[in-house]
């Protein structure tokens, strides 16, 4: 017989406390609306700059390498279907400390995710409408954004599909524009698989580091596994729909970024790298679609994407809560809308206070993400092949150990390419976060896990 989800929630040592409402469809559009299927908008002159005009293939490796990542996640979310994310799985997976370090550095991803997106659509918005201040466009996205966070993971789920309906609409018009440049040959463009492959560029090293930056597109699909306690279509849903939506984004990346590099083929002519796709866009359809693809990343990112961003990272904030690893406070639950609350609340303040400290500092910013993240991916891989081979004793060594595997080494090189600022700050986060668990068990304040798995 299946066991019940409340039931299975509690062989974990947990009670259920968070709504199941979620349906596979709903779990599908969360991960397509963090990944936000016109991220390339926002960053597309530093990756064509980057990667030589090879933009679809920038974006063609990352998806791969970001799938043997999915599966990892699909492996650990059926196995161990709890709110917690990498967390709970490097938890499990591996011990309870392991556990801790990788919260500790998704965090350091989650926690500045909303506060850079905000920023990002803010600075884009005032600089279209500069009567109103960067400050007010903030608190309107950070007070709209927990007002539907807290109201429940239903009416979060209604908001994502409405904003992700008008993402592929615009998305739609740039590509059909676009190739109606292409065949009139606007700007000199011609049709070529040039921004897939150009034998007079190509470099390993220049493509992956192109690639370090294109994976910024890709984070958020690991967010889906922070739903596993409010998904009510079995243990697999979250792992299957982790795969989908990665696949799907990553197409639909491929597609815009190799019609934007043909109507646009001479990478070193960009006005400005940071506005180099609305450029583009200009160029393909008039100043039109230039300020509707404006406004689209402003609402995508600022709305869609920081939506489910403050969803994840109130998740996993609730889930080390309920062990303790944080002050229990943050685990409280909302009464009637059953959603963490305080967590949400957390985040928005948080939010609002890193965006007036980095106002005019959005690169440095958005430089600590990658490295929480990845660093959380090389973890997550360790603990797929300690918890199948080790504690389940499984002899499926190409599923646990090879497929981990590659994924672990894609990681770990696009790690190494990483920014040395990111790296620096990362290991500044890593260093409290180590210093803080010792004080966790010297003062006595750290729980064991309920059950042990092992």
């Amino acid at each position: 017989m299946t066991e019940s989800k409340p039931a299975a929630n509690r062989s974990f040592g947990y009670k259920q406390e968070l709504s199941r409402a979620l349906s596979f469809t709903d779990l599908l559009i969360y991960g397509l609306i963090f990944m936000v299927p016109i991220a390339p908008f926002g960053i597309y002159g530093q990756i064509a700059i980057g990667s030589h005009g090879m933009v679809a293939l920038a974006y063609a490796i990352g998806m791969i390498g970001m799938l043997f990542t999915a599966f990892s996640y699909s492996k650990m979310s059926s196995a161990i279907p709890i709110a917690g994310s990498v967390y709970s799985y490097a938890q499990r997976g591996i011990n309870d400390n392991v556990g801790f370090i990788a919260g500790w550095l998704i965090l350091l991803d989650y926690i500045f995710i909303p506060a850079l997106l905000y920023l990002v659509s803010a600075v884009a918005l005032a600089d279209i409408v500069p009567q109103i201040p960067v400050l007010v466009w903030l608190i309107i996205f950070i007070g709209f954004n927990t007002v539907i966070n807290i109201r429940g993971i239903v009416f979060t789920a209604k908001t994502n599909k409405v904003i992700l309906f008008l993402e592929f609409v615009v998305l739609a018009v740039f590509i059909i524009v676009g190739i109606t440049a292409i065949a009139r040959h606007v700007n000199g463009a011609v049709f070529t698989f040039k921004p897939l492959y150009d034998p007079a560029q190509f470099s390993l090293s220049t493509v992956m580091g192109a690639v370090s930056i294109a994976v910024l597109s890709f984070l958020g699909f690991d967010a889906i596994s922070t739903l596993s306690e409010e998904s009510n279509g079995g243990k697999k849903a979250v792992g299957r729909a982790t795969i989908f939506s990665l696949i799907i984004v990553g197409v639909l990346f491929i597609i815009q970024t190799w019609v934007a590099a043909l109507v646009f083929p001479d990478f070193n002519a960009f006005k400005s790298p940071d506005t180099a796709f609305y450029q583009v866009a200009g160029i393909a359809g008039g100043d039109w679609l230039r300020i509707v693809t404006i406004v689209a990343t402003a609402v995508s990112w600022g709305i869609a994407n920081a939506l489910v961003a403050q969803t994840a990272i109130s998740r996993i904030l609730y889930s080390m809560a309920r062990d303790r690893k944080l002050p229990h406070f943050l685990s409280k639950i909302h009464p009637k809308y059953k959603t963490p609350y305080i967590s949400t609340l957390l985040v928005a303040f948080v939010s609002l206070i890193v965006t007036t400290i980095f106002a005019s500092q959005i690169g440095k910013l958005a430089s600590v993400v990658n490295f929480g993240a990845l660093s959380s991916f090389i973890l997550l891989h360790l603990a797929v092949m300690n918890y199948y081979l080790r504690k389940q004793k499984s002899k499926n060594y190409f599923q646990y150990f090879i497929m981990p595997l590659i994924g672990l080494l894609i990681i770990g090189f696009v790690w190494w390419n990483l920014d040395p600022l990111a790296k620096t700050l990362g290991f500044s986060w890593l260093a409290i976060g180590i210093v803080y668990l010792i004080f966790l068990k010297i003062f006595g304040k750290d729980t064991k896990i309920s059950v042990d798995l092992s």
